[in-house]
């Protein structure tokens, strides 16, 4: 989707060069950059009945059109371990793959994003490896419909961040986080707008990973009715 025109350095990223990008432009590369069907995040590697999510993932559930990811959940026909019914989605994860790209402290990482619309809906961006390091760069469920969740898991920071211009389903919105060892610092529409104070620590190094969960209705509202639910993806960029 995007054009020459639109890759740039956000100020953000000054000092760093860009490393690694996925702009979406050929199909996804199954394997060799990306995996879809399991993440060591995942209780059994495909599927999750932990965390109050329904998915079940499928590499299926990820197209590329026009320079854009789209992840789409669908009713999966499957019963989780919890009994609950569970919902085919979609999940990128460089984990597995051949080559096992990971962010490191010190790096900016950014995604362009269309906020999901639908009932249930809850995508993210956040990092993952030996069952740590994590950090959420960006968490949206649709029944907040101008919030975006930011969290530090590693040493412990997180906020609200809310924007009734920016953020709201359907709406395209640039997020981007500065994962640096003493603070993270994340960033909307270029403008910084929080930063934690804590960091990452100087050793620290995870997968990315993008995906669509969909809820189960403890903590946010799950999936109304068996529509479809889409998220989609413009680029994920790593700058180091």
């Amino acid at each position: 989707m995007t054009t020459d025109s639109d890759v740039f350095t956000p100020a953000a990223a000054l000092g760093r060069s860009l490393i690694w990008a996925e702009e979406f432009t050929a199909p996804v590369a199954w394997g060799a950059r990306w995996t879809g069907d399991r993440s060591s995040a995942y209780r059994y590697c495909d599927h999750n009945p932990d965390d109050n999510k329904l998915d079940w993932l499928t590499t299926s559930a990820v197209t590329v059109s026009n320079g854009v990811a789209t992840f789409t959940a669908t009713p999966a026909g499957r019963t989780l371990e919890n009994g609950r019914q569970a919902w085919h989605t979609g999940l990128l994860t460089t984990e597995y793959s051949a080559e096992e790209f990971r962010v490191r402290a010190g790096d900016y990482m950014e995604t362009r994003v269309r906020l999901p619309c639908g009932t249930g809906a809850w995508p993210a961006l956040w990092t993952w490896k030996d069952g740590e390091n994590e950090v959420d760069c960006f968490e949206y469920h649709s029944d907040n419909p101008h919030l975006l969740e930011l969290s530090n898991h590693v040493n412990h920071a997180a906020t609200y961040y809310t924007d009734v211009d920016a953020i709201g389903p359907g709406r395209w919105v640039t997020i981007g986080t500065a994962l640096g060892a003493t603070c993270v610092e994340w960033y909307v529409n270029g403008d910084r707008v929080f930063a934690d104070g804590t960091g990452v620590g100087p050793a620290w190094s995870a997968y990315p990973i993008l995906n669509l969960s969909l809820c189960a209705g403890q903590y946010h509202a799950a999936p109304c009715d068996p529509a479809p639910i889409t998220f989609d993806v413009d680029y994920l960029r790593v700058y180091r």
